[in-house]
């Protein structure tokens, strides 16, 4: 558009003329247009224009023209370029946040809104956008969870895949018509995808076919509009596009300003739609939008029953606007009313109408064919011809039902309503195809019919059976059969069927209430909550009401008959005076068994504890050795929690007074049993008689009268003893004196029994300290008894079991251990005779049993030949290196089991040479037992034993074994006092002493010699050498030393002291001595040694031990030597050890 402008030369303005009025006037309003250069004043055209239009202008004369002439359809261009979601939306965001001048979050709805229209209707403004529309979701995917196979569904996805309102599912429900279509229509029911950016919008139009549309998570301002009117106003205010293309609006390239359609009374709907919101458009209605931003929306079609009236008239307007159709109305009709039971109810009727209305319109137009004189018919399965194949030359439309068709062109065909229109050829050349015959028609519209009016009938029956009396009620199943019928027909969800389901509903849940109630398996459930009797009743109101019959409903009934039985009763037991128990349990377990919440339980379940409170409390004090305090205070615990009641009461008083009277006496008989010092029998007495009256069981009161008890018997067991014709035993008065202390009563023979227990007990230790050994493993009355384990051996386990064997045998016998079982009974006490009889069986059979082991043991000698088969010594295995032998068992035994004799014979230095005899003999641990204390301490110990008023086991033992001892000396003396054997003794000590002192000179000389040679190669002794050679033999003091031995075996010091003959009282008077762990004897004839093959080599025939020699007593001679060095024997080394030299010791002796 160009509006007039002056110009240089003048001579031009006169040329620019007004078509309309031929005026060159006013040349402001002058306007060129910029087609043909006509000139024409604003306010002549029609409509006058108010300003000169900005941009190019054309003359209505161009406009006409350009219009006249065939154009192309409008649309818009197809983008070149490619997107992904992400780029597109980067790409989408950068536009807005450019355009807007802020961040995409930030821009008002409003700002988007009117920025839009006011850029469509401006002219000089162009801005461009682009629009992914139309993308098929079974190319690209869903926006909702779908069943595909390519991906396995998760978590929530299940659910929303299954969901109808996935729109992958909402056109093939069972109430939608397009799921009879079987083939899949792109955009119909196979959603179609959108996304959206700023400013791209959808145009003004409707669905194909009119149908139903729903959109999903458009970010888009839609309006929704009705179409006939604006369809009218469109047309009316651009009439020249509509001239040019009739199905402008189908074309989805037309919008107009809401506001313009508005002012010519057009009503417009506006909304704005967010994610996740759902959008739907009903049929025929126009919409238009646009977005707001970024944003992804899904959208597909559906179409319900109500739709099918409108389905007809879309294909009658396609009809008219020569418009293809996505799929055949006719042919859906027809394959919905082939299968009626898939149908439902509501759908049913709708096609039913519609095939009615097809069918008269069909019988028209085929009679109308037959009145134009087309005579040949021909039948055709018209759905298995493709869809192009069969559609009309003329309209478009898709035919089903009919179509005619010429023999000059068979591919042609045209719809019954364009017979005219096929072609020029006569009549008889043309021939009608049809889908169905006409007689066809009524069976399916039959079937349609039935299946629509079965509703009908089941309306009616349930009717009734909701209606019906109390007499002519249904039972429950029926009601479910008709449910299940309707659930079954699909028919539609009315106020109707509602109400049968809800009947039913309702009927189920007093049935299972009922049967509930009824059941004796869930009476015990304690989640459960029970009905009151109010409940009940309307219960059984409300299963009387029932349009049905419950089953349960009479028992129902009857237990609430048995509830108010039950009210009655319970009644009249709580206001009885004196609360039965009997009674109440029985109402109890009536009222439990009835499963209801009744009131009454509560209080008849108080008043059946306090009646059993009751009960106990009577039983109890019915019998008084069972009334103890602890009883008497849970009772009246007990009772404190329960309700007031006169009778509880009256109960709780006496027992009060009952407790109270108890414990005072009992805390007065626990002061007696605790009393320091401790009370007299006589008050005893009198506490125990005052208190047998309380009607209680008082445990102190007991323990003193049985304690009173126990002084008078121990009383008269002392007494008895005392003055019975033989003490007693240790035991018997260390027992009675133990339970004389325990009694809780002052006993004045106590003291006197206390004496002469520790006076034996005394005594007792002090023969203990004589005769046992140190770490003994035998008890003072084993070593002074005859032995029982001879020829028994192995630890001390085996060996006690052993003995016990060999003790069950002989029952008979005597037995040590048998002296202190006393019994509780004075006439069972042994007597001294019986004693000493039984002791000196047993010294017979130790003394036979030792001779037949001296004769074993000393047989083994005699199997030289076998000697690796016989066993020895403690551990019971063959001979093997130094060995000794037992001078009373004559078994062997090996020098490293048992511990080497000690010899110890009196010497002190500065007296001279002294001779000095003593036998030196080796008893095994077997028969040397314990020590051999003199015979003067024994009987010391004897007539300390006489003055105790005790009799002891060991004392009488000991008596019969220092008369065994007398009788031995008697017998040894007289044998010792005959002529032949001193005779014989003095020349065997003659011949001994000179072999010895023989032998000892030699040794002697020998050790002397070896040790100059040793002494003279070092240069420190070689001062001492020299002394020595000048001294000789001469004889010098030296201080004695102890030694100490390295074997568990060795004595103490006393016992070292006592028999080395030195005291360590004085030092400065006791000489340091060095002596041998044991003397060297030698016989006077031959030295009785063994060395086994085992040996070490450090033995020698001066160490073997001669057990083997017999004899009595001999003379002792003593040798005693100095050297200037010193030897020490230890039986660690089992041998001699070489100390460091040191002058003038004593080295050994040796005894002959």
């Amino acid at each position: 558009m160009r509006p007039r402008k002056e110009t240089l030369e003048v001579n031009f303005i006169d040329l620019y003329l007004c078509l309309v009025c031929g005026r060159g006037d006013e040349e402001d309003r002058l306007l060129l247009c910029d087609g043909c250069d006509d000139s024409y004043h604003t306010f002549c055209l029609i409509p006058p224009l108010q300003d000169v239009p900005k941009g190019d202008w054309r003359c209505p004369k161009c406009v006409a023209e350009e219009c006249s002439k065939p154009r192309e359809a409008f649309g818009f261009e197809q983008a070149v370029r490619e997107y992904t979601l992400q780029s597109f939306g980067e790409m989408a965001d950068h536009f807005k946040s450019d355009y807007f001048n802020m961040p995409v979050h930030m821009v008002p709805t409003e700002l988007v809104e009117k920025e839009f229209w006011r850029l469509v209707s401006s002219i000089e403004e162009d801005v461009i956008v682009e629009y992914g529309a139309d993308i098929s979701s079974k190319e690209v995917g869903s926006g909702f969870p779908v069943r595909d196979g390519k991906r396995r569904l998760l978590g929530d996805e299940e659910e929303y895949a299954n969901s109808g309102w996935n729109l992958n599912n909402m056109p093939v429900l069972e109430q939608s018509v397009l799921t009879h279509i079987n083939v899949d229509i792109s955009g119909m029911k196979v959603p179609w995808l959108y996304v959206g950016m700023c400013f791209s919008s959808f145009c003004w139009h409707i669905e194909d076919h009119w149908s139903y549309s729903i959109n999903f998570l458009l970010g888009t301002e839609c309006r929704r509009l009705r179409q006939k009117q604006l369809e009218a106003v469109m047309k009316k205010l651009a009439p020249e596009l509509f001239d040019s293309q009739p199905d402008l609006l189908h074309q989805l390239v037309t919008i107009m300003n809401p506001n313009l359609l508005m002012e010519h009374g057009v009503p417009v709907y506006r909304t704005n739609q967010c994610a996740g919101e759902f959008v739907v458009t009903f049929p025929r209605a126009y919409h238009s939008g646009f977005n707001q931003g970024y944003n992804f929306a899904e959208a597909v079609n559906f179409c319900t029953a109500d739709w099918l009236p409108m389905g007809r008239q879309c294909v009658a307007h396609y009809r008219r606007l020569h418009r293809y159709c996505v799929f055949s109305h006719e042919e859906l009709l027809c394959k919905m009313a082939a299968d009626p039971e898939s149908l439902d109810v509501e759908l049913a009727a709708a096609v039913f109408k519609e095939m009615g209305d097809m069918m008269d319109e069909e019988t028209k137009l085929r009679q109308a064919i037959q009145e134009m004189g087309v005579l040949s018919s021909e039948q055709e399965v018209f759905e298995l011809v493709p869809d192009d194949e069969r559609q009309c030359h003329k309209c478009k439309t898709t035919c089903f039902l009919s179509a005619l068709t010429c023999s000059c062109s068979p591919d042609r065909l045209v719809c019954l309503h364009h017979a005219a229109d096929l072609c020029d050829c006569p009549l008889g050349n043309k021939c009608l195809r049809y889908r169905y015959d006409l007689e066809e028609f009524p069976s399916m519209l039959y079937g349609v019919k039935t299946r629509a009016q079965s509703y009908d009938t089941w309306a009616k029956r349930v009717t009734e059976a909701l209606a019906a009396d109390q007499k002519n009620k249904k039972d429950l199943i029926e009601l479910k059969v008709l449910l299940e019928d309707a659930e079954d027909r699909k028919y539609p969800e009315n106020a109707l069927f509602r109400r049968l389901r809800e009947m039913v509903k309702e009927a189920e849940t007093c049935s299972s209430v009922a049967q509930l109630l009824l059941s004796r398996k869930q009476r015990h459930s304690r989640n459960r909550t029970k009905l009151t009797v109010d409940e009940l009743k309307a219960f059984v109101d409300q299963l009387y009401r029932l349009p049905c019959i419950i089953s349960q409903a009479r028992q129902v009934k009857e237990l609430l008959e048995n509830v108010e039985d039950f009210h009655e009763r319970a009644q009249a037991a709580l206001s009885d005076e004196m609360p039965d128990s009997s009674k109440l349990q029985a109402l109890l377990d009536l009222g439990s068994g009835l499963d209801v919440e009744l009131p009454e339980l509560p209080r008849l379940k108080q008043e059946l504890q306090q009646a059993r409170w009751l009960d106990e409390v009577r039983v109890t004090l019915a019998e008084p050795h069972r009334v103890t305090l602890e009883l008497m205070k849970r009772l009246i615990d007990s009772g404190v929690g329960l309700a007031p009641h006169h009778a509880v009461e009256k109960a709780m008083a006496e027992l009060q007074e009952i407790l109270t009277v108890s414990e005072r006496w009992e805390d007065k008989a626990r002061a007696c049993l605790q009393a320091r010092p401790r009370h007299s029998m006589v008050t005893l007495e009198s506490i125990v008689l005052e208190a047998r009256n309380i009607p209680a069981y008082l445990p102190n009161i007991l323990a003193l009268r049985e304690a009173l008890q126990k002084a008078k018997e121990w009383t008269a067991k002392v007494e008895a003893i005392q003055s019975g014709s033989s003490y007693a035993y240790l035991e018997q008065l260390e027992s009675l004196l133990a339970r004389g202390r325990s009694i809780p009563v002052r006993l004045d023979p106590l003291a006197q029994v206390e004496s002469q227990v520790a006076a034996a007990r005394a005594w007792r230790e002090r023969t203990a300290r004589t005769f046992l050994k140190k770490n003994s493993t035998y008890t003072l009355l084993q070593v002074l008894s005859p032995r029982v384990d001879i020829g028994v051996y192995g630890n001390s386990k085996s060996k006690r079991k052993r003995v016990k064997e060999l003790m069950e045998k002989e029952r008979g016998g005597f037995d040590p251990d048998a002296l202190s079982d006393l019994e509780e009974s004075l006439e069972e006490v042994r007597d001294p005779s019986t004693v000493v009889a039984a002791f000196k069986a047993k010294e017979q059979k130790e003394v036979e049993a030792i001779h037949s082991l001296r004769a074993a043991n000393l047989a083994k000698m005699a199997m030289a030949d076998r000697i690796e088969e016989v066993k020895f010594c403690l551990c019971r295995k063959t001979a093997s290196g130094f060995m000794l032998q037992c001078e009373l068992c004559k078994d062997w035994f090996h020098g490293a089991c048992v511990p080497l004799p000690k010899t110890g014979s009196q010497k002190k230095l500065g007296v001279g040479w002294q001779s000095n005899s003593k036998d030196s003999k080796f008893l095994c641990p077997l028969c040397q037992r314990s020590r051999r204390p003199r015979l003067e301490t024994i009987l010391s110990l004897l007539v300390s034993l006489q003055k105790l008023p005790v009799r002891l086991p060991e004392g009488e033992a000991l008596q019969c074994l220092t008369e065994r001892a007398m009788s031995w000396q008697d017998r040894a003396r007289q044998a010792l006092a005959t002529e032949e054997l001193s005779s014989a003794l003095a020349k065997l000590s003659v011949l001994s002493q000179r072999m010895v002192e023989q032998a000892a000179r030699e040794k002697t000389e020998k050790i002397i010699n070896a040790e100059l040679q040793k002494a003279a190669a070092n240069p420190d002794l070689q001062g001492h050498i020299q002394t020595f050679q000048q001294s000789g033999f001469s004889r010098a003091t030296s201080p004695r030393q102890s030694v100490d031995y390295d074997d568990e075996e060795t004595d103490s010091d006393e016992d070292i002291r006592e028999t080395y003959g030195y005291d360590m009282k004085d030092p400065g008077e006791v000489k340091p001595y060095l002596f041998c762990d044991e003397e060297i004897p030698v016989k006077s004839e031959e030295v009785v040694s063994h060395m086994w093959p085992a040996a070490t080599p450090s033995f020698c025939a001066e160490h073997a031990y001669s057990s083997a020699s017999k004899s009595c007593v001999q003379s002792e001679a003593t040798f005693t030597a100095y050297l200037p060095v010193c030897f020490f024997f230890t039986r660690r080394f089992q041998g001699w050890i070489l100390l460091t030299p040191s002058p003038n010791l004593k080295i050994f002796s040796l005894q002959t």
